[in-house]
């Protein structure tokens, strides 16, 4: 981000509205600017063609357009996932992950330069946090993969580097734009923020009453072994995590997503399928198995076939409403930050 400028694509359109009478401009051109940053995407202001060039001129010198530079692009021979990496205005870099299903095209975004939350089995935590990104910095890896494909993006999952609720204001701000209607009018419904388990900030989302859906990365089915893999169970313990995903619930009458990472010999025993549909009971939620995938940094390795067929069984036998992940992209760096992790060493 540029010193001193206005970063006018992270503005909701009332906020842009008060910036252009502000500034001394009519209302309407608020309407104009924002269509051209979330509709059109436009690149620069020079595309703006129906602004006038005295205010174009002003912008140019008050405000900065954000707009992410690919800087690689990786694209999977096996299922056609593809794999981001663009470089920020301050020369950072982050990635995000295009995935095509029957129902549409589905984007994976980043919304913090690195993470400091410390997971054992992630690579976008290795090298810590930079910083958080601003809501355009969130909003343009949707619209740049959109245009790169020339196609409509139909579901944003915000579960790529970073932990969203640690960048909580920003993260608002960019849902409020990402589902306007003046914009690129995503619906909520096809929304799904992950988070480790920030438990005052679940709770504050859950009081937003969005219709989004939120995912917490569970990995564990004790607050012992929860607290091995993940240093936010320090913080936050399992009980009091699923407590507040019960009250996400209640607020918003939106099914809750845990996601589990199957680690071989780690947290994919008969004990812990049991344990934990003791501890999910009576929550309307959806467990999502995800069979981990190795990191160089990492001793973990993905559990037999057979095992993870026997976790998911046990778990519907209890009652649980479970699916196995399909591992997408997995010829292509695909987990999260490895390729930025690979980017960021061969710059060194």
């Amino acid at each position: 981000m540029q010193q001193n400028k206005v970063d006018i694509k992270s503005m909701s359109l009332p906020e842009l509205t008060a910036y252009m009478e502000a500034i001394g401009e009519k209302r309407f051109r608020a309407k104009q600017l924002y269509e051209w940053m979330h509709k059109k995407q436009a690149a620069s202001f020079d595309d703006m063609t129906n602004i006038p060039k005295v205010l174009i001129q002003k912008l140019k010198e008050d405000c900065e357009l954000v707009c992410l530079k690919q800087e690689a692009a990786q694209v999977s021979a096996i299922d056609g996932t593809r794999k981001y990496l663009f470089a920020l205005p301050d020369g950072n870099v982050i990635e995000s992950v295009l995935m095509r299903y029957k129902h549409g095209c589905s984007v994976c975004i980043s919304s913090q330069v690195g993470c400091r939350m410390g997971c054992r089995f992630c690579a976008s935590t290795l090298d810590g946090l930079v910083r958080g990104l601003a809501p355009s910095e969130m909003l343009d890896q949707i619209y740049r993969i959109g245009q790169d494909i020339g196609e409509r993006i139909s579901n944003v999952v915000v579960m790529g580097t970073g932990e969203p609720l640690d960048n909580f204001d920003n993260l608002l701000r960019f849902l409020t734009i990402l589902t306007d209607e003046n914009g690129l009018h995503i619906s909520q419904r096809g929304v799904t923020v992950s988070t480790c388990g920030i438990v005052p900030k679940m709770r504050e989302l859950a009081d937003k009453k969005l219709q989004i859906t939120l995912a917490l990365s569970l990995h564990a089915s004790s607050q012992e072994r929860r607290r091995e893999l993940m240093p936010v169970a320090n913080r936050y313990e399992i009980h009091e995590v699923v407590e507040a995903c019960r009250y996400y619930f209640a607020q918003t009458g939106r099914r809750v997503t845990f996601e589990y990472s199957l680690v071989g010999g780690v947290n994919d025993t008969d004990e812990d399928a049991v344990r934990l549909a003791e501890l999910i009971a009576g929550l309307n939620c959806h467990v999502n198995l995800i069979p981990v995938n190795p990191i160089r940094e990492r001793d973990y390795v993905q559990p037999e076939r057979r095992a993870i067929l026997n976790f998911k069984n046990k778990l519907e036998k209890n009652g649980i409403n479970v699916t196995t992940r399909r591992t997408l992209g997995s010829d292509i760096d695909a987990s999260c930050g490895q390729l930025r992790k690979k980017f960021m060493d061969n710059q060194k």
